[in-house]
């Protein structure tokens, strides 16, 4: 079974390459390492014994992927393609709806004159906005989203809603993903930011190695029981596994298919420096900050939809999510350019 993974080469993907391989499953990968580094090949290879087929471009470019499925008998796509900082899309909202909108529909149309039928999307739980309740279910309502990348997931999962209900033979999954952390746990995969990390766990990370003297913590006055932000945070080989499970699942059934991948637990800022403090050993610097624009107070899930249909469940603890940050991180302190 061949899958094309577009954004192969990212955090995410890259992980969730190994497992499909693992699986016996081949992945196809299309990425434009925008944010990610072609020595992922040869640690996939160094993990599975096998290096997948990649196709170096963009998401956008219609000649791209019509060669792809012109050279590969794709029976679906796994489309994780896309930027993905809150903070930045804020800066930048005409980059993230052209890349994460548009490109969205590129690939999909590119899919529906292939014949491919199956599409898993790379969502996310910003969609639901500022929750007016926790946990959160996939019946939460959506759309009333903070910021612009939020906001483009929203449009692609309404977009490729359309799309299901006017060719019902598709099978459209929209993975609607909490806070993806944590590292292969061979310590030779993990997640390497392109220059400042915007994501809480790598730049805990750096901070912890030496590439960034302290942490910015944006608002300690919240309505939590530290005043810092609470998050979901699910480690990237439990997410990754979530992608298998919803592939044999629900890949080749028609129909809108929808499930939150989370843990079902919250954790705060604080509690994921202390956490990785212990698990390193280091002390991590830190300093408060007022709040970001667009970030709200607290998000977490319930995962028991994925967890009854998708035979699914997160078991790694943020024990292991630091762990395995760290090993990944002490190990190559300057990600993959060593």
């Amino acid at each position: 079974m061949k899958i094309l993974i577009t954004g192969g080469m990212g955090y995410i993907g890259s992980h969730t390459c190994v497992q499909l391989m693992l699986a016996g499953m081949t992945p196809i990968i299309l990425d434009n390492l925008s944010n990610s580094s072609e020595v992922v090949l040869t640690k996939i290879e160094a993990l599975t014994g096998n290096i997948p087929v990649f196709y170096q471009g963009d998401i956008r470019d219609k000649k791209i992927l019509e060669k792809i499925f012109s050279e590969h008998d794709i029976s679906s796509v796994i489309h994780f393609a896309g930027l993905k900082a809150v903070g930045e899309s804020v800066a930048k909202p005409l980059e993230y709806y052209d890349n994460n909108v548009n490109g969205s529909l590129v690939l999909t149309e590119a899919m529906k004159n292939a014949g491919v039928k199956s599409l898993l999307f790379s969502s996310s739980a910003t969609v639901y906005g500022d929750p007016a309740e926790v946990p959160i279910t996939e019946s939460t309502p959506t759309g009333a989203v903070t910021n612009p990348y939020g906001r483009s997931k929203y449009m692609v999962e309404e977009c490729l809603r359309d799309v299901q209900s006017a060719f019902p033979d598709l099978s459209i999954t929209l993975l609607r993903y909490f806070n993806p952390v944590g590292a292969h746990p061979s310590g030779t995969m993990g997640e390497d930011p392109q220059g400042i990390p915007n994501n809480l766990m790598p730049f805990i990370a750096q901070v912890a190695v030496g590439r960034r003297e302290q942490l910015s913590v944006f608002g300690d006055d919240y309505a939590t029981p530290d005043g810092t932000g609470i998050r979901d945070y699910i480690h990237v080989m439990d997410l990754a596994d979530g992608h298998i499970a919803a592939l044999k699942a629900v890949g080749q059934k028609a129909g809108l298919h929808i499930y939150n991948l989370g843990t079902g637990q919250g954790s705060s800022v604080l509690e994921m420096v202390n956490a990785f403090s212990e698990a390193s050993g280091k002390e991590i610097a830190y300093s408060i900050c007022p709040r970001r624009p667009g970030d709200i107070a607290e998000c977490w899930s319930d995962t028991s939809k994925a967890n009854k249909e998708l035979n699914w469940t997160a078991t790694r603890t943020v024990k292991d999510m630091s762990e395995d940050s760290w090993r990944w991180q002490s190990q190559n302190p300057n990600g993959y350019n060593e």
